[in-house]
């Protein structure tokens, strides 16, 4: 089945109002830069997004931000956005704040059809317990805080331990960013841009990859297959320049050789 659809812009035309989405990526590395441009695009509004972080404020999922049309995301860390922080302290965005590891895996396990899987990961914490909050009202006020869920203790090879209940994530839509794909949407990720990507795929009713070198089937080893196109449904190439517009998150430099840092 050829999965290839001309633009990022028809892609994502029938994502309504209201959905929720997985976003593959972390950080800048690996997000699929161009399908969030072309919902940005489309209008839609009242998306929840369920992503590592919540990209800048100019660029990924940050734009989205911006613009007001996130209503709630689930994410590990979101410390490089500021309006995220405004957005989320004056209570105009719900946050549900995850482990990294724990959101992975609930990603993973949505997409393998595991309803829930007990971990360790929160055990004594207000993951656990619950209590984190959620919302905030315009004033500062938690209005919303995370239910407390269920525990249980299992005997492991180093003793009893107590374990938390975490329940898996299906989204509405999942979008990627992949190195390459064929037309049956076989994908394959390139270095630390794996990340997110293949279980934002997997967790995802249909999933959308934009990716930077379309080929032909048969064109791919099977060994080199990160994710298997049973997971994709459309696939988008990019142009060379949509392909190359890699912003960088956070840009340091050092001191070259013999030279003196600045107050050292």
């Amino acid at each position: 089945m050829d999965k290839v659809i001309s633009s990022a812009a028809e892609a994502v035309a029938d994502i309504p109002d209201g959905a929720t989405l997985t976003v593959g990526g972390f950080g800048l590395c690996g997000i699929p830069s161009v399908l969030i441009k072309a919902l940005l695009e489309s209008g839609v509004r009242d998306l929840e997004v369920v992503s590592n972080n919540a990209g800048v404020d100019d660029w990924g999922l940050g734009l989205l931000l911006g613009a007001g049309r996130l209503r709630r995301v689930v994410a590990s860390y979101v410390g490089e956005n500021k309006e995220f922080a405004r957005q989320y302290l004056s209570g105009e965005l719900e946050v549900e704040l995850t482990p990294q590891g724990t959101l992975a895996e609930r990603m993973r396990a949505g997409g393998s059809g595991i309803a829930a899987f007990y971990t360790r990961t929160g055990v004594g914490t207000q993951v656990a317990d619950g209590g984190m909050p959620w919302r905030y009202d315009a004033e500062g006020n938690v209005v919303k805080s995370s239910p407390a869920k269920p525990t249980q203790v299992f005997a492991t090879r180093d003793g009893e331990h107590e374990f938390v209940l975490e329940e898996a994530i299906v989204a509405d839509f999942g979008i990627v960013r992949a190195w390459k794909g064929d037309r049956h949407g076989n994908l394959v990720f390139k270095d630390s841009a794996r990340n997110f990507n293949p279980l934002a795929a997997m967790a995802g009713r249909v999933t959308i990859a934009e990716v930077e070198e379309l080929v032909e089937p048969g064109d791919l080893d099977p060994n080199e297959v990160h994710l298997p196109g049973v997971y994709v449904h459309r696939v988008v190439p990019l142009t060379p320049e949509q392909a190359a517009d890699k912003r960088i998150e956070k840009r340091t430099v050092r001191a070259a050789a013999g030279e003196q840092k600045a107050g050292s």
